[in-house]
């Protein structure tokens, strides 16, 4: 396997969309830095929050997932409580090569801060808004600020393409659009 550079990455969201909307060059004046980067992509996040409460003491089950569990919020600035979790979506739509696999990083802006971002791996084929998940490891509330970078996926190519992809199995996050809650 080997790691996709910026020149692969712009061509590819150029002639397929792999990415769109698709922002050439790193943006970071005054902002937590997003777009195009050597050997990356850094995804910002929408104003769209799914911010995890206990107001209706809600279980949180992935088998069985009570909606109770969270607050809707849109906003440009999202607050997550001392040692809680939210839910957001990219801004950007992702169409992944069937030869390609893509893993994703967190920021080190927000992870200096306490704020991990996680982002399941991108299987061959797969489409969509990507959910990210924003933890708050701190004891203080932490802010998430919409339409900024949030985390960088890289962009693994196969030596050859994969039997079976996410669509050909007709995954159930395929073609996601907004933010996504588990599914069983």
């Amino acid at each position: 396997m080997a790691i996709m550079p910026d020149s692969w990455i712009r061509q590819m969201s150029k002639d397929t969309g792999m990415i769109e909307p698709f922002v050439d060059s790193q943006t970071r004046d005054g902002v937590i830095s997003y777009g195009l980067s050597s050997y990356g992509y850094d995804a910002r996040v929408s104003e769209e929050f799914k911010i995890f409460t206990n107001v209706d003491s809600a279980t949180v089950d992935p088998k069985n997932f009570n909606e109770q569990s969270f607050v809707d919020r849109t906003t440009d600035v999202c607050i997550v409580p001392p040692n809680s979790f939210a839910l957001a979506r990219t801004v950007e739509y992702f169409r992944i090569p069937r030869d390609t696999l893509v893993i994703c990083l967190g920021k080190s802006t927000y992870a200096r801060c306490g704020i991990i971002v996680n982002v399941t791996p991108l299987e061959p084929e797969w489409e969509g808004h990507v959910t990210l998940e924003f933890s708050n490891t701190t004891p203080l509330p932490a802010r998430i600020y919409a339409n900024e970078g949030a985390c960088q996926f890289l962009f693994l190519k196969g030596e050859g393409e994969p039997e079976i992809s996410y669509a050909d199995r007709k995954g159930k996050y395929m073609g996601q659009r907004g933010i996504t809650v588990p599914k069983l």
